[in-house]
């Protein structure tokens, strides 16, 4: 059931949204070559904490573990798409790492992602994060009301292909409101004109998963980390976008 939000609780989603915002500001500095990813929760756990947020991943259980989200945010490398677990695994240059954050704030989520290069990345590794990102503002050109939802797969599809990369099809993006995740799924690929019509009050995290190789991924034994079965490079970019009168509203920014 997709559950339609009135304007104020929209805005207790934006104070939710400007702290992911805030905290992924803050977190991003500090990747650099010799940091470990569980350096970077840590950081990321203080900083929610210290704005009055609580983490939403952390102690979260999905279908596809029988175990809990062990950290505050998500942190996925290099051939990684999502669900990368923190740990002491340092940070290399020429590395790609992908950042997913959720918060709760006043009752309500707000979830963004943003994949970085440690240090340097190669020409093709910058086509790849660039594309990534750019379809993401291309899927949320098309989150308006009247739209249908795979108005919003089939932009971000089509920037992506015509780039000669891929979409990964096992993952999606999702409603959110009270909880992290809500109806609808948000597939990052279909044919225009289909899926549900938008409405006013639907609140959306977009969020295309790109690889440079086959769109193929496997999860690892630790339930929650999906990898690309070829190894190839993946990006991960997210907003958590409110659909209103007037368009579409990025509410997961400063």
């Amino acid at each position: 059931m997709v559950i339609l939000k009135s304007p104020d609780e929209i805005e207790k989603m934006r104070v939710a949204g400007r702290i992911i915002a805030e905290v992924l500001d803050s977190i991003k500095k500090l990747v650099q070559p010799g940091i470990s990813t569980l350096d970077l929760d840590r950081e990321a756990e203080k900083e929610i904490y210290r704005r009055g947020g609580e983490p939403t991943f952390k102690g979260y259980k999905r279908f596809v573990s029988d175990s809990p989200f062990p950290g505050c945010i998500c942190t996925s490398l290099n051939e990684e798409v999502i669900h990368g677990i923190p740990s002491n695994r340092k940070l290399e240059s020429g590395d790609i790492i992908s950042i997913d954050i959720g918060v709760r704030a006043e009752g309500f989520c707000s979830d963004t992602a943003i994949t970085l290069s440690v240090d340097s990345m190669s020409p093709e590794t910058e086509r790849l994060l660039s594309a990534t990102e750019e379809s993401l503002y291309k899927g949320i050109e098309k989150a308006y009301p009247g739209n249908r939802l795979q108005d919003i797969s089939y932009a971000i599809q089509q920037y992506v292909e015509d780039r000669g990369f891929s979409i990964v099809r096992d993952f999606v993006g999702h409603g959110i409101g009270r909880a992290p995740h809500e109806d609808p799924q948000v597939p990052n690929f279909g044919k225009p004109g289909r899926g549900r019509r938008l409405e006013e009050g639907m609140v959306l995290a977009i969020e295309p998963m790109v690889t440079m190789g086959s769109f193929e991924v496997a999860v690892l034994k630790n339930g929650w980390t999906a990898v690309t079965v070829d190894h190839s490079l993946s990006a991960h970019f997210e907003h958590t976008v409110a659909i209103t009168g007037n368009g579409p509203e990025i509410i997961s920014k400063i």
